[in-house]
């Protein structure tokens, strides 16, 4: 009885068993490669993203660099424009002076020149005697 019951475990008991164990060995092998694969594959997600990161900060401290640049040729650009507006102005003002100057002169050689014809007309209209040309002299000086 003890070889038929044996026998029948070993016919219908043993080999549901077995195929359950292997389906479970099979199964926790899977599960363990899966997270084999997952542990890599997180461990590559982690390489690239500090990869990218690296080339981010990398990017970012160019564009820094660039924009410092741009900035500093702006700065020089202004300056440079300044100047020149300066230099502009300047010549401009000197010019509106030189001008001015011009104008008072001629506008004092008018008056030194009427004065003077005004002067002379009185000498003549007067009779040239030296006492009153000496007066009318003295009064023409007083007027210049």
């Amino acid at each position: 009885t003890f070889a038929v019951f044996v026998g029948f475990t070993m016919k219908f008991v043993w080999p549901p068993i077995t195929n359950a164990l292997a389906q479970r060995q099979k199964r926790i092998a899977e599960g363990l490669a899966a997270a084999e694969r997952g542990k890599h594959e997180l461990q590559l997600s982690q390489e690239q993203a500090l990869l990218q990161l690296r080339e981010a900060r990398a990017q970012a401290g160019k564009i820094i660099e660039q924009a410092q640049h741009k900035g500093s040729v702006l700065v020089e650009q202004a300056k440079e424009k300044a100047i020149e507006e300066g230099k502009n102005i300047k010549k401009a003002t000197e010019s509106e002076l030189t001008q001015q100057i011009e104008n008072v002169k001629s506008d004092l050689r008018k008056e030194v020149a009427l004065i003077a014809l005004q002067g002379a007309e009185k000498i003549i209209a007067q009779h040239l005697n030296p006492q009153s040309h000496h007066t009318l002299i003295n009064k023409i000086i007083d007027e210049i």
